[in-house]
């Protein structure tokens, strides 16, 4: 394993087999500890490239312990014959969860409450919030934690407005949501939250093009990763307090030198969506019974 995994997936992992832990390792160390492993198992980092597959010599299963795949060469183990899973399911309360802990803290503008009142300010007079009943919430990604978000949404006395690539008609009905285009989404949602994978069909997907379109003080929220938002565009839109935003992913991370971190606007959070003991021990159980299955 090159990273860590909850520990009851790693007594799974046990039971099935010699098991070793190497962590913080850089490429040229996994190239030279992979030879001779029939699985490995990585999270958001390392990445597994090409030259880590053509050293694993009898490498059969990759395993990721969580959603995206964009560290894994997955076209190129595949083709090698490799299989690569991953636990899509683990995460999808937490993150869900937490997209709405950003979404409320920016509605009611609560950490500069907090941060005002710490430092002596009583600024109660400039802190009118918003109410969420009525107000319309944007879905782009409308998979496994878009529509859970739909249904938190509903519970509320939201609107929601789904928008995705595929055909999501059937859960948008049951959730109680709305298909539509994504110029629309844009256009009317008073919070837009983004659940899509990092492609090259995604990378960039909302920049300054996109935020121009968006209403003025909508809030974008991104839990997916850092690289669909054009970070430049962001800043520049909140610099003009056009749009506010809430982030939990970056183009780079730690993002230490982001002009993103000098944004008042913003609610930011450390990747850590996906980070609560449930999901952290799902993703652990569901990874190791995912890679002892592919090597039986």
């Amino acid at each position: 394993m090159l990273a860590k995994v909850h520990p009851d997936g790693v007594t799974l992992l046990k039971k099935a087999g010699e098991v070793e832990v190497a962590l913080n390792l850089s490429e040229a160390e996994i190239m030279e500890k992979i030879p001779g492993c029939d699985a490995v198992i990585v999270r958001s980092k390392p990445k597994i490239t090409k030259g880590v597959i053509d050293a694993g010599k009898t490498l059969t299963v990759i395993g990721r312990a969580g959603v995206g795949l964009d560290n894994i060469d997955v076209a190129y183990a595949e083709s090698k014959k490799i299989t690569v899973v991953n636990t899509p399911d683990a995460s999808t309360e937490s993150v869900a969860e937490h997209v709405f802990a950003l979404l409320l803290s920016k509605a009611r503008d609560i950490p500069r409450a907090d941060h005002a009142l710490r430092e002596g300010k009583w600024i109660k007079k400039e802190l009118r919030g918003t109410e969420l009943k009525g107000k319309t919430l944007g879905v782009i990604g409308f998979g496994k934690i878009g529509s859970r978000l739909g249904e938190i949404a509903i519970a509320f006395g939201m609107n929601v407005l789904a928008y995705d690539v595929i055909d999501v008609s059937e859960r948008a009905k049951e959730v109680g949501a709305e298909v539509t285009t994504m110029e629309r989404v844009l256009e009317e949602s008073d919070f837009i939250t983004l659940h899509v994978p990092l492609l090259p069909s995604t990378c960039n997907l909302i920049s300054e093009q996109e935020i121009r379109k968006m209403k003025s003080n909508a809030v974008l929220i991104n839990t997916a990763r850092g690289g669909v938002i054009d970070e430049t565009a962001l800043f520049g839109a909140l610099t003009k307090k056009r749009i506010q935003a809430c982030l939990d992913v970056f183009e780079t991370e730690p993002p230490t030198e982001s002009p993103l971190l000098t944004a008042e606007n913003c609610v930011l959070t450390p990747h850590i969506a996906g980070s609560t003991e449930e999901a952290q021990r799902r993703a652990g159980i569901q990874i190791a019974r995912k890679v002892i299955e592919a090597l039986q």
